[in-house]
């Protein structure tokens, strides 16, 4: 699913206001959200607002079994959304359906989800294996104490799990509330920007046992302001602006929608000089830049240029060596949608 919508319309507006179709960054229309009724995860046409500020507004989209990204600017509403889909905050208007029930204040919905706050929301004068116990015995499992050291165990905390939380660092906490998320096995975790006070190695251990739990067949929708890591991780990204869903899906496609902005790429080849008078001839390249032994091509169709520039090289008799898209990061991605 690729979808974009213009910055006009990903502001955020009184609920009663009408927005009209979406647009895409060239004004054309964009695909409309897809929801997938047997998706894990449901949101269609969900808003919440509290009182006249609007945290959420009308924002459809799937979760489907993987890991997806969630993205954008610090009070977007991403939150909102994670609390929203773990039952903890009503609608306003639309609704928000985990494995086909309603999510709002479900019993069996708070089973089936892991969530990991960003708030902290361990308590200090617990041990770390009290608190992962404590979950365990709130989820009714039948042998708590053994689902709570195999779920210490997955985060690698064993070292520490006797100690008080209260003198763990930021990064042991973290790994203490994915703990407590997990020791009931869920289908579906949530986790509120999951990385933040983690050391390298740390960082490695949580990227390494998401992917295993998504190669498990797992839904995993992670918020994160570092981008690298949602690059490294996910499958699949959400980015929200001012309430709304700007894009969603994979974002080299993403990019690869923003015909309003010019696409670059590095060529080099056996003749740079020649190739670059050759490129410059076809419509599709409006710009070329001859540095060192590379040509940097500007173009303002992604897939024409693709098309083309081996046919452009073999009538010109010049051999490609290298042909490498430059600005098709999460990072490019990120900064057009959030500043348009």
């Amino acid at each position: 699913m690729i979808r974009e919508r213009s910055a006009d319309e990903a502001r955020s507006t009184p609920p009663s206001t009408s927005t009209g179709p979406p647009t895409g960054p060239a004004g054309h229309p964009a695909a409309a959200a897809e929801v997938a009724p047997g998706a894990p995860v449901v949101l269609d046409h969900v808003s919440r607002w509290y009182g006249n500020v609007v945290a959420v507004n009308d924002i459809s989209f799937s979760l489907l079994p993987g890991v997806t990204g969630l993205l954008g600017p610090n009070g977007a509403g991403k939150s909102t959304l994670l609390h929203l889909m773990a039952g903890l905050l009503r609608p306003s208007a639309g609704s928000v359906r985990v494995e086909d029930r309603p999510a709002w204040r479900n019993p069996e919905v708070f089973g089936r989800i892991g969530l990991v706050p960003e708030r902290e929301a361990v308590h200090a004068f617990l041990t770390g294996r009290e608190f992962v116990t404590m979950n365990a015995r709130l989820q009714h499992l039948p042998n708590a104490e053994a689902a709570a050291a195999a779920a210490i165990r997955m985060v690698d905390l064993e070292a520490a799990a006797d100690r008080l939380v209260g003198t763990y660092s930021k990064g042991m906490r973290q790994r203490v509330k994915l703990a407590g998320a997990l020791v009931h096995e869920p289908r579906i975790l949530l986790l509120d920007e999951p990385f933040n006070g983690m050391d390298p190695r740390q960082r490695l251990h949580m990227t390494s046992l998401l992917r295993g739990m998504a190669a498990e067949g797992r839904t995993i929708l992670f918020s994160s302001h570092i981008l690298e890591e949602v690059e490294r991780l996910a499958d699949s990204v959400l980015v929200v602006y001012a309430g709304r869903l700007a894009a969603s899906g994979d974002f080299r496609q993403i990019r690869r929608l923003m015909t309003d902005r010019p696409h670059t790429f590095t060529v080099r080849s056996s003749d740079d000089r020649r190739l670059a008078a050759a490129l410059l001839a076809d419509a599709a390249v409006f710009g070329v830049d001859l540095a060192g032994d590379r040509v940097s091509v500007s173009t303002s169709d992604f897939g024409a240029f693709t098309r083309i520039v081996a046919r452009v090289a073999r009538d010109a008799g010049i051999t490609l060596r290298e042909l490498t898209p430059t600005d098709t990061s999460l990072e490019s991605v990120f900064a057009y949608l959030v500043r348009r």
